[in-house]
């Protein structure tokens, strides 16, 4: 698949100094500024399929969730699109890229930020590609665990999240193939294991259904994370797992262009390509990332139903 234009999704916060910023002319982009002038929308998710077990989504959460931004949803069938996780320096790159130039490297439909990482660039947690450890050691306190792609003698859902503080994760004789390591925000017995700071920034969430599905979530505004958890906790029952990824001026999300551009919406109201403003603006470079692309049975048209 050749590389395409792509919307993407960002903080507009100072970044430190450590971050180079990079535009691209060609990309499209997601204007926050825009977005706080918005109409609010259904407070149930109303999806807008982009192909077969893959589907997006504004969410704007009800009155149970006080000073709660909408967020961009994407919901995925695993069983029909694969997990890749990425590391700048397992590719022989020198320097991170940021997330556009990701895109045109992998050629991914989707990409979204991992966990947390040093000025260095250095991931904290475990990091894993291919059942290769990409030399990150288990971080002691951030308990959740991205996994995905079963070793094929296994028995075992195509993705998922891990508690650490519950669930086996053998580092020696991994389980899952990909996996990425950062902090448990909710776990299955609806305990919120953030502390609750007040602190507000941008957010990448994923979150884990009872039927097996992912959601990756992109707060389009600045929120707690505590508050996202119990957001997420109180008014979507059909999660059982959230874990946060890296946020504040690392929360990034890209769609590719070829699965939006050119097709009706649904519904006006909940039409998240209306976001869509051309408009470029800076992205941080990214150690390392998550990519979403369809396995081989899932390259045809996309169907007109709502649900993966």
């Amino acid at each position: 698949m050749t590389a395409l234009p792509w919307m993407g999704l960002m903080d507009l916060q100072t970044t430190q100094t450590s971050h180079r910023s990079c535009r691209t002319p060609h990309a499209f982009f997601i204007a926050l500024l825009l977005w706080s002038t918005t109409p609010a929308l259904a407070q149930e998710p109303f999806w807008e399929p982009l192909r077969p077990g893959l589907t997006a989504s504004i969410w704007q959460p009800d009155e149970r969730c006080p000073d709660m931004d909408r967020l961009l949803v994407i919901k995925v069938n695993p069983a029909l699109h694969r997990f890749s996780v990425h590391h700048f320096a397992q590719e022989g790159l020198l320097h991170p890229p940021t997330i556009d130039e990701w895109q045109k490297r992998s050629n991914h439909e989707i990409l979204f930020n991992a966990g947390l990482f040093r000025e260095n660039f250095a991931y904290l947690g475990l990091l894993f590609k291919d059942g290769k450890s990409l030399g990150s050691r288990r971080h002691s306190t951030w308990q959740g665990l991205f996994v995905a792609e079963p070793q094929t003698s296994l028995s075992l859902p195509k993705a998922g999240i891990l508690d650490l503080a519950s669930d086996v994760f053998h580092e020696e004789t991994p389980a899952y193939l990909e996996a990425a390591q950062s902090l448990m925000l909710l776990d299955r017995k609806g305990t919120i294991r953030v502390r609750q700071t007040g602190k507000r920034a941008y957010q990448t969430v994923v979150a884990e259904e009872k039927d097996g599905h992912i959601l990756i979530l992109k707060s389009l505004g600045l929120v707690t994370l505590h508050g996202l958890g119990q957001c997420l906790r109180d008014t979507l029952p059909s999660i059982t797992l959230a874990m946060a990824m890296d946020g504040g001026s690392s929360s990034d999300l890209v769609v590719s262009e070829s699965l939006w551009k050119n097709r009706d919406p649904s519904d006006a109201r909940a039409s998240w390509k209306d976001l869509f403003t051309g408009r470029s603006t800076a992205h941080i470079p990214l150690p390392a990332i998550i990519g979403l692309s369809p396995r081989e049975s899932t390259t045809g048209p996309v169907k007109p139903s709502p649900q993966p």
